[in-house]
């Protein structure tokens, strides 16, 4: 039996495209999760591997949702070989338990978490850099302006959360955070 295995890394990613290429080749259940691939303990990608039986094959689109790095790639399809499980990797092939095949899937393995290495590597360069800018934030820059919240918060003086967020659209939650972050910047002034 094929079985197939999609994975995002965020909430905010579609699982779309990889469940229609593992249903094009053929696969009879296919495991899905939205879950970040640097964790360990990816709950669906554990429970594919229990059901595999010998003679299955397990079916992932890409080799960057199937491990997330070279050795954990290279020991799960060996424990996968030793039971008799056969692996397929749509963007590179059938991985075969011979010699040859290990060779490559290892060597592929390598680049891809090379490749993983490099962009961490670049993300944090252009980090390094921004951060040395004077008007650095980290995080997210926020939706809505400091004279909106003041506005905001001046409405409340007259009227409820809900009637401020139906005005001005923002959120209750975040009308309670700024004004408690305004609140707490007086007081550190005093």
């Amino acid at each position: 039996m094929k079985y197939g295995y999609a994975r995002v890394s965020t909430l905010t990613q579609d699982l779309k495209i990889q469940v229609q290429h593992l249903q094009a080749e053929g696969c009879e259940s296919i495991y899905k999760e939205k879950f970040t691939g640097t964790k360990t303990d990816r709950p669906e990608f554990n429970k594919v591997l229990n059901v595999l039986q010998e003679g299955d094959t397990l079916v992932v689109t890409k080799l960057d949702r199937f491990a997330r790095s070279a050795v954990e790639g290279i020991q799960t399809v060996k424990t996968l070989f030793e039971r008799g499980v056969k692996v397929h990797i749509l963007n590179i092939g059938l991985v075969e338990n011979t010699p040859t095949g290990r060779l490559i899937f290892n060597i592929l393995s390598s680049f891809a978490e090379f490749e993983r290495d490099m962009i961490v590597e670049r993300t944090q360069e252009g980090k390094a850099i921004a951060k040395q800018r004077p008007d650095f934030k980290e995080g997210r820059p926020r939706k809505h302006t400091k004279q909106q919240i003041i506005h905001a918060i001046e409405l409340l003086k007259t009227h409820t959360y809900k009637e401020v967020e139906a005005m001005t659209g923002i959120k209750k939650r975040t009308l309670i955070n700024r004004k408690d972050e305004l609140e707490a910047k007086q007081f550190e002034t005093l």
